[in-house]
């Protein structure tokens, strides 16, 4: 098509194969080709030269949109292959985000203002991954080991170790390391969604949890604590944010539990640059707390 539209533009085969340092030969066939795909004629026969027809003028009009939308694309496709540009959608559950996500994502804009990054909270957000809702995503398990599904990449992110929450008051408050198997006889705040996993941590130590309330939030976990109506689980990154008045975070022993961090990143965006700058500003940005 760019071929016919510098015919156009010079009015001869001649001309135009002079323009293009090609035979005049090699021109005609190739608008042989182009006029057989179209199935109409594209020009016609003007003293020595030609001139287009109604469907040829509008070819070799529209190719020059063609070919500005093929340099435009060529453009973006290297621009992607570098990570200066595309979108990037990552998700992640609360603790991660308040902790962890912001300070990567703040430094990924400044450092790449060309991509559009998408971070979001998500109830379930390795199933984002799998199923393309997302490009990648932090996740966390609780001693199972975590499988990646077909088609994602996992990577380790750090350990993020489970402190327990107790009441100002509490008999184990004034005890900077307090042994699980010490809490049996407690009753305990378990938050909504996370059915299972205090009864994982409990049961190395002995015990079955007594789950005296189910709270939806760490904040409102953390109320029912400060008023005394039981103890919680709490990540040391969810510390910083669900921190108040009322209550005391202590370590735990025997044994001291832990959840793993992960970035899973869906394969068909892991080898582009832009995943790989995000996963390393994750990197840095657990590391800046101590957790890993």
């Amino acid at each position: 098509m760019e071929l016919l539209r510098t015919v156009v533009s010079s009015g001869s085969v001649r001309a135009a194969a002079a323009n293009l340092g090609y035979t005049p030969s090699a021109i005609s066939q190739q608008l042989a080709v182009l006029e057989r795909e179209a199935g109409i004629a594209l020009l016609e026969k003007s003293g020595r030269g030609v001139v287009p027809t109604p469907a040829g003028r509008m070819v070799a009009e529209r190719s020059a949109s063609i070919s500005a939308i093929l340099t435009r694309t060529e453009s973006d496709l290297a621009a992607l292959r570098a990570g200066r540009a595309g979108r990037l959608r990552i998700r992640f559950f609360a603790t991660a985000g308040a902790a962890i996500v912001p300070p990567a994502v703040a430094a990924f804009r400044r450092d790449h203002p060309e991509v559009r990054l998408e971070p979001c909270v998500s109830e379930d957000p390795l199933r984002e991954v799998v199923d393309r809702d997302a490009d990648m995503a932090i996740v966390a398990d609780y001693g199972a080991r975590l499988e990646a599904p077909p088609g994602v990449r996992l990577t380790h992110l750090a350990d993020d170790p489970l402190r327990v929450v107790l009441p100002e008051g509490h008999r184990r408050a004034g005890e900077p390391v307090v042994d699980l198997a010490a809490l049996a006889d407690d009753e305990w705040i378990e938050l909504q969604g996370c059915g299972g996993v205090l009864d994982r941590v409990c049961a190395p130590a002995g015990f079955t949890p007594r789950v005296a309330v189910k709270a939806d939030d760490f904040m409102t976990a953390q109320g029912f604590v400060a008023a005394g109506l039981g103890v919680r689980l709490a990540p040391a990154l969810g510390l910083t944010a669900a921190n108040s008045a009322g209550v005391v975070a202590r370590r735990l022993r025997r044994p001291e539990p832990l959840r793993r961090l992960h970035v899973a990143v869906h394969e068909s965006v892991a080898g582009h640059g832009i995943a790989g700058e995000m996963l390393d500003l994750l990197r840095r940005s657990v590391a800046e707390p101590g957790i890993s």
